[in-house]
């Protein structure tokens, strides 16, 4: 793709959001993408190798602050990495008809879009509400614990292959309810580390069927790694609420759209 200024700014912004709040990342960059005339597979495949790379640095800190649960990780990724290798050969199967193909991505990236607007919005009432039912079944070694963790993985895998959108605030707030004493950094540091692998999967599986542009993969990322590097700085200093809401707002309408 050739140089678009507007692409770089678009990366910038993003980033920023993610720096700043925490939340935005493929549910922002996605519709952005679309707005810029990027078709739904292509904006996907390159979406998820752009998430991957840009959590990887939050993995590092994450890690360094033992911010992370790697078991927990390791459970997700049992449920997340087969459906997510699935969900590609399901899409290889009917790429011969592009138009189909961008049609159920465009469609399920409305559904996704809607679902992660409710997730933010209602994030802090769903953990409030979640702490408050945890009972002793929710300890850590429980086996069902364990298995209704490969099942979110399961749900998250399938979801972010088919539209690069649902390992952040989806991931987190399903986190919520499973492990509700476990504190939100680590919540949070986990799902991300769940996150790397998951993007990369399916990130290289969309680009071995041509879904991937490398020059918009680069542009993106030219503005974005600064983007989140000033919003990261500048996190705890602004209030971030009215963002949140306003961005969940902004979600929710596009993913109606695209729906309806």
């Amino acid at each position: 793709m050739d140089f678009q200024i507007g692409l770089v700014l678009a990366g910038l912004t993003v980033g920023f959001v993610v720096g700043l709040t925490g939340v935005g990342g493929g549910s922002l960059m996605t519709p952005i993408l679309l707005w810029f005339n990027i078709p739904p597979s292509t904006a996907v495949g390159t979406d998820l190798l752009y998430a991957a790379f840009t959590k990887i640095g939050g993995v590092y800190v994450h890690n360094k602050k033992s911010n992370i649960n790697w078991t927990i990780t390791g459970w997700l990724s049992l449920g997340s990495i087969p459906a997510a290798l699935l969900t590609l050969w399901i899409l290889d199967s009917i790429k011969t008809d592009i138009t189909a193909l961008n049609a159920v991505i465009k469609h399920s990236l409305g559904w996704a879009l809607l679902f992660t607007s409710i997730a933010i919005l209602f994030k802090k009432r769903l953990l409030v509400f979640s702490q408050k039912h945890a009972g002793d079944k929710f300890h850590s070694e429980s086996k069902t614990q364990n298995l209704l963790t490969v099942a979110i993985g399961v749900m998250l895998g399938a979801m972010v292959t088919l539209t690069s959108i649902g390992a952040g605030a989806l991931g987190t707030v399903t986190l919520f309810f499973l492990y509700p004493l476990l504190p939100t950094p680590r919540l949070v540091g986990t799902e991300i580390a769940h996150a790397v692998p998951l993007t990369l999967v399916a990130g290289l599986g969309h680009a071995s069927m041509g879904n991937l542009d490398l020059g918009l993969l680069g542009q993106l990322l030219m503005g974005s790694l600064p983007g989140i590097y000033i919003g990261s700085m500048l996190s705890g200093k602004v209030p971030d609420l009215l963002l949140r809401n306003a961005i969940a707002i902004m979600l929710f309408f596009v993913g109606y759209k695209l729906v309806f």
